[in-house]
């Protein structure tokens, strides 16, 4: 079930809402949320229900043996708690993918190990981190191991970011699960969220997938035309599908009086790739910056130390995105120039005019995708064939121009300003401030119920499309 589909939008989501909101009490109401994530995770099978149960009450049970005892004894849980986490991960994620690369260096030895992809439980890399960080946050005392099984249960399979996230700290939450307040102002702006990150995704991502599928999985090789368009294209929907999920995942929490932490800050109006990863995907890369480059030493052991523990926390980070080589290369695309902007060249890009230094991270973005939507090496280096000219300059394929419509190249217009400068603020400064944002307000209210209107029509006519980062 994906937040854009039928059943969610006019079924699953105004049940929860009433049912929600007629009980009485934070535990009455915990329940309501956890009974209700449980369906919505279930949807996409009961084998994957079993592998979450598994995890939670495995996690349950090591907070509780990690919390009171002394700091040996700890530490040694801790690790045997991270162990069976990122176990778990890597045998659904992982197995095969390790077994077929160890089998090409075992080949000359004449030995061979079987290769099994197993099914990959939904948003099994989002709910481990999860698991992670709540047993990491009890060791450093930043939050004590809960007694109350089903407020554990509910932290790891909240449905709004079970599957894709934000990846949400238990520290920052704990107390909220436990006490909350809801409110019709936190209602209405949550709503309001939830509808704007609807739109991202319905009006906008959604609208340019035909032509990125068509670019990227077409059996020819793109010439220069294709090739930047269906790069351009990618970029826009991987950004308003992500972005359109992680703004629904916070509305809908902060309607409930939770409150997650902001995913995506104007990722494609950063001047350098550190910059971009302060802005993208934001509770990944603070996740992996504080449970990993930090504990590897970060910044504080000298320039060499710095540059390997980049390369591997953005080598471990593609690999998180997925078991395939290509992931891998747009992790260490994003490690290089983080690595090069350490050097001189960060001292001139700091220097040099705003537009080049937007011009210069938009091509370095771009380009990681192309290894990101890539389906092997091959077709990624055939797209880059196709970037500089090597394919031919010719016109778009009839596959091609079929999936351009008006609709998206009014969308690829607005797309790009959005998405590096954000909605417009109110505007007339000449008129006083309370009748200025009273306008603003209107006009606000208006644009949201149009994108509601919107957005349903495209709901009950589009058929299934789930979010990218749903296979991750």
């Amino acid at each position: 079930m994906v937040f854009s589909s039928v059943s969610f939008f006019y079924y699953f989501l105004p049940l929860f809402l009433l049912c929600y909101f007629i009980a009485r009490g934070t535990r009455v109401r915990n329940f309501v949320l956890l009974a209700f994530s449980l369906v919505f995770y279930a949807w996409g099978g009961l084998a994957n229900v079993i592998v979450l149960a598994v995890y939670i009450v495995m996690n349950y049970v090591m907070a509780l043996v990690i919390d009171p005892r002394s700091e040996r004894w700890r530490l040694r849980m801790l690790a045997v708690g991270v162990t069976l986490n990122l176990s778990g991960l890597i045998i659904f994620k992982y197995s095969g993918f390790l077994a077929e690369n160890l089998n090409h260096i075992l080949a000359p030895a004449g030995l061979a190990l079987p290769v099994v992809y197993l099914p990959l439980p939904l948003g099994i890399s989002f709910f481990s981190f999860h698991a992670i960080s709540y047993l990491v946050d009890v060791y450093r005392r930043r939050a004590s191991a809960n007694s109350r099984f089903e407020e554990l249960a509910l932290y790891i399979t909240m449905f709004p970011q079970l599957v894709a996230g934000p990846i949400v700290r238990y520290s920052t939450i704990n107390r909220r699960i436990r006490d909350r307040r809801t409110t019709l102002g936190r209602v209405s702006a949550g709503l309001r969220i939830f509808v704007i990150g609807l739109s991202w995704k319905v009006l906008i991502a959604d609208e340019l997938a035909p032509l990125a599928n068509a670019v990227f999985d077409s059996p020819n090789p793109p010439n220069l035309a294709e090739a930047w368009l269906g790069m351009q294209a990618y970029a826009l929907q991987i950004y308003f599908d992500f972005g359109g999920y992680s703004n629904m995942a916070i509305g809908l929490a902060l309607a409930m009086g939770l409150k997650f932490p902001r995913n995506f800050n104007l990722p494609y109006g950063s001047i350098s790739i550190a910059d971009l990863w302060r802005r993208w995907h934001m509770s990944l890369s603070s996740w992996f910056r504080d449970y990993l480059y930090i504990p590897l030493g970060g910044n504080r052991l000298g320039e060499a130390r710095t540059l390997l523990n980049l390369w591997t926390v953005f080598f471990l980070c593609g690999l998180w995105h997925g078991a395939q080589w290509t992931f891998v290369v747009w992790g260490l695309h994003h490690g290089t120039f983080l690595v090069l902007e350490r050097t001189r060249f960060g001292t001139w890009l700091a220097a040099a005019p705003r537009v080049v230094a937007h011009a210069y991270v938009l091509l370095v973005v771009c380009t990681s995708y192309v290894w990101f939507r890539s389906d092997s090496i091959p077709r990624a280096l055939e797209m880059f064939q196709g970037l500089i000219g090597l394919n031919g300059l010719g016109s778009l394929s009839a596959s091609v121009i079929s999936t351009i419509q008006i609709s998206t190249v009014v969308v690829m217009l607005i797309g790009w300003p959005l998405s590096m400068f954000g909605l417009p603020r109110p505007g007339g400064r000449k008129l006083p401030e309370r009748l200025r944002l009273r306008i603003y307000g209107m006009v606000d209210s208006i644009v949201v119920a149009l994108l509601f209107v919107l957005c349903a029509i495209s709901v009950g006519a589009a058929a299934y499309s789930p979010f990218l980062y749903f296979r991750f």
